[in-house]
């Protein structure tokens, strides 16, 4: 599933399929084809603790490398916080292998293909870029609560610092023991 300019009809039925996940809301569960040969599961990711799932819209671009490497650098981190971390995006396991290779990441990285979780998580969306219209993945991140609802969540992601942000929001959840609440 790369990215594709859309027609007018494709627009109107992806408006009205859209569903804006929120703090609080049940994630959509997934099972999903992923590096190194594994299948991930929302249901499996949440088992101990709360799983983080980032969507980026493509392995080997600039601001999708910075943002695996931020999160694989943090990866011991977030596991001392009882976290997991799953980038998810639409490129194949095989072509998350060679990313992961040729930047040594240790995230583990889903291939959403079909774009059905992309969809049901309300982050496909319609992007311009230099006048084109097109449909693609909004870079989003959640924090799913070992219950299966969203924690926390970030939209339209600046990457500079973000896997810090979210990091230090799972910390503070496993400190406070608070539940869901919208981040500053």
């Amino acid at each position: 599933m790369r990215h594709h300019a859309i027609s007018e009809t494709e627009n109107v039925q992806t408006m009205a399929e859209a569903h804006m996940l929120e703090i609080g809301d049940t994630a959509p569960a997934f099972s999903l084809p992923a590096s190194a040969g594994k299948t991930i599961a929302l249901e499996a990711l949440t088992q101990s603790g709360p799983a983080v799932l980032f969507f980026y819209p493509r392995d080997d671009t600039a601001g999708c490398t910075m943002e695996s490497v931020d999160f694989s650098n943090l990866l011991s981190d977030f596991a001392k916080a009882g976290a997991t971390v799953c980038g998810i995006s639409p490129d194949s396991a095989k072509r998350h292998d060679r990313f992961r290779a040729k930047h040594d990441l240790k995230v583990d990285l889903a291939s959403d293909e079909t774009g059905a979780t992309a969809r049901a998580y309300g982050v496909w969306v319609e992007k311009n870029m230099y006048g084109r219209r097109f449909m693609g993945i909004e870079r989003t991140t959640f924090l799913v609560g070992p219950d299966g609802r969203i924690a926390f969540l970030w939209r339209k992601v600046s990457v500079p610092g973000h896997a810090g942000e979210v990091l230090d929001t799972v910390r503070n959840i496993a400190r406070s023991g608070r539940g869901p609440e919208t981040p500053d």
